[in-house]
């Protein structure tokens, strides 16, 4: 048995308040009725205390009530191991998709389950069930996004190699993450694909200068995940979308969907300080106005010569200057030029799409937060380093062509995209369709036998069992202190 809240056991100690209270119940002394008194002589008046326990079985019955309200709130659990000699076999199924792998794989359940395979509920414990009830249950089942490839690793070593394992399972990529694993099992993976192969969502919305609404839809399916842009303009009753205004507040979803997300109303502010390099901020600049002409979304670049006009709470500061920052300026994102002792350089800047750009000179010297942008050479071109909530970029080039062709590659603007916006984001687990496979999903198959089985166990509840028993002593013990004051108290006459 296991204890799930042990920590409960310190209320047993409650059981000293009836043995405390039956212990202090003293009782009444009898009147004794006599004719006269004369010839009883005076005597010292002694008092005498006799601590005995009255009603014992009531006192029994108060602590073991406590001692079982104890033991309720640790939440017990018995285990029970599984006898692998009696089985032919297990068959596995996650909960959330059990019935709908019974549709698909129907025949094949039934002679497996007639054959004596056990059925087993594809989730931590592996826990042993009866598959008929289990079919029978309409209760919900929440989807549980643990990686299937997690818990055939965790199965394996808990059944002997030679016994056939049936598990059936959606094909669904969100169910595996992580590193595909190697198991020594007679493992049989079917797999199928889901009724609901195909989701649509809203995944960001935002606000433009002229007023109208951008947005980008994804659609997910079992090929891939696609995005596409729409525009939504004031007074377009041809759409097939539900814009609301609460309060000011605009969001923004599917037609005939509950589900609504806010429009991103702000504008991006950035500010460039370039002091002496004027050319490198064109170069910046072109960048920034072909990002805010690709996204459509409010913005305004301005180019400052005196760095005491800096503005605060800009959203992006570009300070291409070899002075020092101005430590009171503030700025979500600052992006520096860093400053050291220029070494020339015959490598290249490492993009997403493989495409190496070429690096002529870099700044060398103390390098600080984590690479964003990396040379051949795996040595940060940009780190960001956070500072009390705020994202410090560290450049450690120019954007000067005598640096690099960073300025002449359409990469440029792609990667400061990315930094503007953050990281491409896989879609949500419900809208996520995409589908693997039988050989990408299929572990590696070794034929080690020396590997040490463990003991694969039922856990039962015992909760309910205790609660009833609770309630049966709780009526058994105010039956009986409810008999006990109704008694008449005899006298002697």
């Amino acid at each position: 048995m296991i204890f799930l809240h042990p920590i409960w056991f310190f209320a047993l100690a409650a059981i000293s308040i009836p043995v405390a209270i039956h212990l202090w119940n003293i009782r009444k002394g009898r009147t004794l009725k006599v004719g006269s008194i004369t010839l009883i002589t005076a005597a010292s008046q002694k008092r005498s205390l006799s601590l005995r326990l009255n009603d014992v079985l009531l006192l029994l019955l108060r602590c073991l009530l406590l001692t079982l309200l104890a033991i309720v709130l640790t939440m017990p659990l018995w285990r029970q191991d599984n006898n692998f000699s009696k089985t032919q076999g297990w068959i596995l199924i996650p909960k959330a998709s059990l019935k709908e792998a019974y549709q698909k794989f129907k025949p094949m359940i039934d002679s497996l389950i007639k054959s004596g395979f056990e059925f087993h509920y594809f989730d931590k414990d592996f826990a042993k069930a009866d598959f008929n009830k289990v079919l029978a249950d309409t209760t919900l089942h929440h989807n549980s996004y643990a990686s299937h490839w997690t818990l055939a690793q965790q199965l394996n070593g808990q059944i002997k190699p030679s016994l056939p394992v049936y598990l059936l399972t959606s094909n669904s990529a969100v169910h595996f993450t992580g590193e595909k694993p190697s198991v020594s099992l007679n493992l049989h993976w079917q797999t199928f694909t889901p009724a609901d192969s195909v989701s649509t969502w809203i995944a960001k919305a935002w606000l433009t200068n002229n007023g109208a609404i951008e947005m980008a839809e994804g659609v997910s399916h079992p090929s891939g995940t696609f995005y596409q842009n729409y525009t939504i303009r004031s007074g377009d009753q041809s759409t097939n979308f539900t814009v609301r205004s609460d309060s000011g507040k605009l969001s923004i979803g599917l037609k005939n969907a509950n589900e609504l997300i806010p429009v991103d109303t702000s504008t991006w502010r950035f500010a460039i300080y370039a002091d002496k390099n004027s050319i490198d901020a064109s170069y910046l600049k072109a960048a920034l106005q072909s990002i805010i002409q690709f996204t459509r979304h409010k913005a305004v670049v301005k180019q400052y010569t005196d760095a005491n006009q800096l503005p605060s709470q800009q959203n992006w500061l570009f300070w291409l200057s070899a002075k020092p920052v101005n430590k009171k300026l503030q700025s979500d994102n600052m992006f520096v030029y860093e400053n050291g002792k220029t070494s020339h350089s015959n490598s290249w800047i490492e993009t997403e799409s493989d495409q190496k750009i070429a690096l002529y000179k870099s700044i060398t010297g103390n390098r600080k937060g984590f690479a964003i942008w990396k040379d051949g050479f795996g040595n940060p071109v940009l780190s960001l380093e956070n500072q009390s909530g705020k994202n410090r970029y560290h450049f450690y080039n120019r954007f000067d062509p005598a640096w690099s062709d960073l300025v002449w590659s359409d990469e440029f603007p792609k990667m400061l995209l990315k930094l503007i916006i953050g990281p491409a984001t896989e879609p949500n687990s419900k809208y996520d369709k995409r589908i693997l496979s039988d050989q990408q999903i299929m572990p590696n198959i070794t034929n080690e036998r020396s590997v040490s089985i463990g003991k694969v166990t039922e856990h039962i509840d015992l909760s309910r069992y205790l609660w009833l028993l609770l309630v049966l002593i709780f009526f058994a013990e105010r039956w009986l202190a409810h008999r006990n004051t109704s008694k008449p108290v005899s006298k002697n006459g």
